[in-house]
């Protein structure tokens, strides 16, 4: 039996892919700090799980492929307080955020199609292009400018005749940007002129620290070009749920997600039934965890800037930093963080940086840190980390 060229081209993600070290420091007693995946410690809206309790089909029956009225109705509801009539018809629920970057990347491009997104950016975009044999195309953006988008001209010089759509991700993952008014406006522009498609990713809209936030749903304009994903995952702190949304006002697409979403049958009623309910959370609770957040951005930022040589971005939304390390290979640093260091029975893990590059040689010493875990602990893995880089560059001498 063959095993097909396109699985064996897959990368593992570099959030994942040091977990058997962590495990195997754990195995040995020491407490790992992980600042490595966006795993929010927030406690999940107690309405989730009475949802659940609550659940009492007597048979668990296939449901309507695109998603259960409840759920659609909920997300729309949800839209429309932030200015986005949205109708059920425009939503197809998923599982996850994830089936719905694979669906959308599915339906806009074709094998050896080409797919736009600015370095850094969500790792995990590569496997879902390249299970369609899509290829990701890198636009670089520049940490010394805080990551910001390069002007409409930089971006046109990466189009070819096989660009197909542009990917982002707003707020950003991994570097917490927040595109201003001016890089929406200069994204609509190449995606109208184009007519390329544009994937909004924004899963992170209810953690914006510095500033407003503008969806992209938002620009009419955009009506035939946009698709949205979204998910449960963050805003409610619910990532094992798996439930997510892919959204859109293009008829055509419309017709072909319903047949995407056909392929796989249904998304599980259970988990619907309790993310409908989500959407009942009241904003107050969006509102605590959007301080909570900002707190954990604040304290990150502080403690980062204590460790010599260390560069890092201006995170103004979603919950990561991007950092250059004053090491010479972070996820060689990483590893030995897991199994060569500890102070007091502890250490921490990060996400190396080239995992987030379409060249995995670029990044080399740059790591995606996740401030998801209460502020103490962020001031013991930052002192953590402090340690170990001054240890990790002393090592020969």
């Amino acid at each position: 039996m063959q095993i097909s060229q396109r699985v064996q081209n897959l990368v593992l993600s570099p959030i994942r892919a040091l977990a058997p070290y962590a495990d195997a420091a754990t195995a040995k007693g020491i407490k790992v700090y992980h600042l490595n995946i966006g795993q929010p410690d927030i406690e999940t809206p107690a309405q989730f799980m009475e949802a659940i309790r609550q659940y009492d089909h007597k048979i668990v029956a296939y449901g309507n492929s695109q998603g259960e009225k409840s759920l659609l109705q909920a997300i729309a509801g949800y839209y429309k307080s932030w200015d986005m009539p949205y109708t059920a018809d425009n939503i197809f629920i998923t599982n996850g955020g994830s089936e719905a970057l694979s669906f959308a990347i599915g339906s806009l491009c074709d094998p050896d199609d080409e797919l736009l997104v600015f370095e850094p950016y969500y790792a995990n975009y590569n496997s879902f292009a390249a299970l369609g044999n899509v290829k990701v195309v890198g636009i670089p953006t520049d940490p010394a400018n805080g990551y910001r988008l390069p002007d409409q001209a930089t971006v046109e010089k990466y189009l070819t005749p096989k660009t197909r759509a542009i990917l982002v991700t707003n707020p950003g993952n991994p570097t917490g940007v927040v595109f201003n008014k001016q890089e929406m406006e200069m994204l609509t522009r190449v995606a109208l002129k184009h007519n390329l498609g544009l994937i909004a990713d924004e899963v992170y809209r209810e953690f914006v620290y510095d500033g407003a936030y503008q969806s992209f749903g938002t620009i009419r304009e955009l009506d035939d070009h946009l698709v949205i994903i979204d998910s449960v995952s963050k805003r409610y702190s619910a990532c094992g749920a798996r439930i997510g949304c892919i959204i859109t006002r293009n008829a055509e697409l419309c017709k072909q997600l319903k047949k995407c979403c056909a392929s796989r049958l249904c998304v599980a009623g259970i988990m619907q039934e309790a993310a409908a309910a989500l959407y009942s959370t009241p904003k107050s609770y969006l509102e605590a965890v959007n301080q909570e957040y900002k707190k954990r951005r604040d304290t990150i930022k502080a403690e980062l800037a204590k460790i010599p040589g260390l560069t890092s971005s201006e995170p103004q939304g979603a919950f990561y930093v991007m950092v250059k390390l004053p090491v010479d290979n972070a996820k060689d640093f990483a590893i030995w963080l897991l199994k060569d260091f500890n102070v007091n029975g502890e250490t921490v893990m990060y996400a190396p940086g080239n995992g987030f590059y379409v060249d995995p040689r670029n990044g080399i010493n740059e790591a995606r840190l996740a401030y998801v875990i209460n502020c103490e602990d962020i001031k013991k893995a930052i002192g953590l980390l402090a340690a170990g880089v001054k240890a990790y560059n002393s090592r020969s001498k």
